[in-house]
């Protein structure tokens, strides 16, 4: 009996987990010019607005891309560069872009020590998990768990993410982690938190 239900969820899960497309670094990096203008040379952005693609893992980019021509995330630049792309394509891109290598960033002095605590310990008494319990002690993220990098991505794009995710502007994220955790956060913490994130690497 054990045996039996071991198969079956065996099979659930092969059935949830989507397949995607092995990618292809050279075409990737072929199809790459237009990504540039905004994301920069090799993925990594002048405009700190936008993020870093550089490092980035494959499953993350893809799983972006797809949700930005879905609809499931809204941007209106980034809704119109992914309408047209196959999912070979983002696989493509994702591939070509995890293979760079993100630029360091740097984290700002008077907000130093609030985000290291958040980043590093949480905050119990709000009910904040350690951002590093998903993100890793360096931000490298954890490729498998499809949890994304974000040590050395630029801060003011990570304090657009967080406030998109408290305000429900964006909610592609897994299980609402994210929504869930910047709930919890004022502006402040937010800043803090981005910013520490900038510096590691």
């Amino acid at each position: 009996m054990k045996c039996h239900i071991g198969i079956v969820l065996s099979l659930a899960l092969l059935v949830a987990v989507p397949v995607q497309a092995a990618g292809n670094a050279a075409e990737g990096e072929k199809k790459s010019g237009v990504c540039i203008a905004c994301h920069g040379p090799n993925g990594n952005s002048l405009n700190p607005i936008w993020p870093k693609l550089a490092g980035q893992g494959e499953y993350y980019m893809v799983k972006q891309l797809a949700d930005f021509k879905s609809g499931a995330r809204k941007d209106p630049l980034m809704g119109a560069q992914a309408v047209g792309l196959s999912p070979q394509d983002m696989a493509n891109l994702a591939a070509y872009f995890s293979k760079q290598t993100i630029s360091p960033g740097t984290t700002d002095n008077d907000k130093l020590t609030l985000g290291q605590r958040i980043y590093r310990g949480g905050n119990k008494e709000k009910g904040i998990v350690a951002c590093l319990s998903c993100h890793g002690p360096t931000g490298a993220g954890n490729p498998a768990a499809k949890f994304p990098a974000i040590g050395s991505q630029q801060s003011a794009y990570t304090v657009k993410a967080m406030k998109d995710f408290r305000s429900g502007a964006r909610s592609n994220d897994q299980n609402k982690i994210m929504r869930d955790i910047a709930s919890r956060m004022n502006d402040k913490e937010i800043e803090a938190v981005a910013s520490y994130v900038a510096g590691l690497h």
